[in-house]
């Protein structure tokens, strides 16, 4: 469905674009109508094939590789399918948080039970701040180049996600951008931290 939807969008750009002349509108629709459907068919893919765990609904970690696990928010896909619709934006965004929360704890304990000390975990996220990152363990380092091109070519992905967050229209401002990594056994010393406001924040949502 999510497919054919796409097709027709594309379609209708491209018929647009040969009616009027304008061919930058397909040029223009094209990779954005690729860039939002992705992760309706990557994550489960990625997943299945193991290159890609969820810790929780919305924390992803990818296979350690070179002693790096790169982690990540949840994709549109996850938004899309498990934040409840009901909630505001101030639940919403305690809920993402505390999924965040809850999914580095898990992978903290899987990490631990596996005496992988010494590994490097590393994000970069456009809803964590720097001061939240350092407080769990992490380090704020420079997002590299790459990464911040993925991040422009998937802005219309992250404008749907983010609204999606706030519960209304809002635009993600990509200059608050940060990368965070740490030591795993930098993680474990803050652990105590980070469940206690992963519970709290999870009392929250109970509560509301």
């Amino acid at each position: 469905m999510i497919g054919l939807l796409a097709l027709i969008v594309i379609l209708t750009s491209l018929f647009i674009s040969w009616k009027t002349g304008i061919y930058g509108f397909v040029i223009l629709t094209f990779p954005i109508t690729l860039s939002i459907i992705a992760p309706f068919f990557d994550t489960p893919s990625l997943k299945k094939s193991g290159s890609l765990k969820y810790y929780s609904s919305l924390f992803l970690a990818e296979k350690p590789k070179d002693g790096v696990v790169k982690i990540h928010g949840g994709t549109l896909f996850d938004y899309v399918f498990v934040i409840d619709q009901k909630m505001n934006g101030k639940q919403r965004s305690d809920f993402i948080i505390q999924q965040y929360l809850e999914g580095l704890l898990n992978l903290i304990e899987e990490s631990e039970a596996c005496e992988s000390e010494n590994i490097t975990i590393r994000g970069t996220s456009y809803i964590i701040n720097d001061r939240t990152a350092q407080r769990m363990g992490f380090d704020v380092v420079r997002t590299d180049y790459v990464q911040k091109l993925i991040l422009i070519y998937n802005y219309f992905n992250l404008l749907i996600t983010y609204s999606i967050a706030k519960g209304r229209l809002s635009f993600p401002k990509l200059n608050r951008t940060i990368t965070f990594e740490g030591k795993l056994n930098e993680l474990v010393k803050r652990r105590e931290f980070i469940r206690n406001l992963n519970e709290k924040l999870k009392n929250t949502s109970a509560n509301n």
